[in-house]
């Protein structure tokens, strides 16, 4: 048995339980050699990220609806599936009866023959029998149709499916030149609209992982940037310890404890993270309607919270890796006597990197 396949095996099942992907394959990994781990990722999140095409492969060829399946079964067709059709370079033999195992490995020996014809009548038909004609643009596009939908009103049919399928391709890799910091070019672009510079005093409200703050005390002039970080969790705060600056576990969206205000602020606020659903692709599974509605009434209380903490004069950086009016426009629209110097928006499809939005706003001079 493969240790590449029963750890993709392990981690879709996580992810299925409310696990990240990318966060699993970072803790689980590492004991697996390079060629095994490489193509542990590439499974995993080509499943993630091709899951409605996958299920509709299920179906079409069980006659089953994928839903209605044992999640153990369900896995293992879907990780079949994807090699089949989508992994030239693996032998149909391999991700035939690899993906059985699995199903016997879970304890549901009863369904190994099911699962065997299953995928055998994939190997076996040609792939114009279903890639020229997918039953819908959902499927086709494998994304939510509430989601496609609402990127169609906010951007056009056209800009909504090159989001989609930008969240399709496996995304570019980029190192930040100041940090020397894995970080999405994307997220690169939000510290420079702060104007950092040297004897400020700066505050980065929802500061983990810390990216963004470790490239906000490079270009702020390093030690002469008078930073605080904060989290409301302890644990997350962990990676920012080497950083050598203030750390302070808090929740942005309550009272702040500082006595003065602060020259710059940064709310790189908790989001949806449709911007990032190339990297994060299990989120266009979990994401629902309503979710948009709790985030954004969180986000408010955030901005109002930070809106208060900034010192006359001073520059507060709203920010998100979201695609939805509801945590952008809709939130900067509620800071109290604000002046909305700058905006900035990046959409996968046409632009670099994953998606972003930032608002620039600036306190009045007393």
């Amino acid at each position: 048995m493969s240790p590449a396949r029963q750890l993709v095996f392990q981690i879709l099942t996580a992810v299925e339980h409310g696990g990240y992907a990318s966060d699993l394959l970072a803790a689980r990994s590492g004991p697996l050699d390079t060629r095994d781990a490489g193509l542990a990722s590439e499974i995993v999140f080509g499943v993630l990220r091709y899951r409605a095409q996958l299920d509709y492969l299920i179906e079409h060829y069980s006659g089953k609806q994928a839903a209605r399946l044992d999640e153990a079964v369900r896995l293992a067709l879907r990780m079949g599936i994807y090699q089949l059709r989508y992994l030239e370079r693996v032998p149909a033999h391999a991700a035939v009866s690899e993906s059985v195992e699995l199903i016997k490995r879970a304890r549901k020996r009863s369904a190994a023959g099911f699962a065997n014809a299953v995928l055998r009548k994939v190997d076996r038909a040609p792939l114009a029998t279903e890639g020229s004609a997918w039953p819908s643009p959902a499927v086709e596009l494998s994304h939510p149709a509430w989601l496609l939908e609402r990127w169609e009103r906010q951007y056009g049919a056209e800009a909504a499916a090159a989001i989609a399928r930008a969240n399709l391709r496996v995304p570019e890799t980029y190192v930040n030149p100041v940090t020397a910091r894995i970080q999405d070019i994307g997220s690169q672009a939000i510290v420079p609209l702060l104007r950092l510079a040297s004897g400020q005093t700066f505050l980065d409200l929802c500061a983990a992982p810390g990216n963004k703050t470790a490239q906000a005390l490079s270009v702020g002039g390093g030690a002469g940037l008078r930073a605080i970080a904060c989290d409301i969790h302890l644990h997350r705060l962990a990676p920012l310890k080497a950083l050598g600056i203030d750390l302070i576990v808090l929740d942005g969206t309550r009272p702040l404890p500082f006595r003065r205000r602060f020259d710059r602020i940064l709310i790189d606020a908790p989001c949806s993270g449709t911007g990032t659903l190339a990297h994060n692709p299990e989120i266009k599974w979990r994401l629902q309607p309503a979710d948009l509605e709790d985030l954004h009434t969180r986000q408010v209380a955030l901005l109002e919270q930070g809106w208060r903490a900034l010192a006359p004069g001073g520059l507060l950086v709203y920010s998100t890796c979201s695609l939805e009016h509801e945590e952008n426009e809709d939130v900067v629209a509620t800071a109290p006597a604000a002046l909305v110097v700058e905006t900035m928006r990046r959409i996968p499809g046409r632009d670099a990197g994953d998606g972003f939005f930032a608002a620039v706003i600036r306190a009045d001079a007393e």
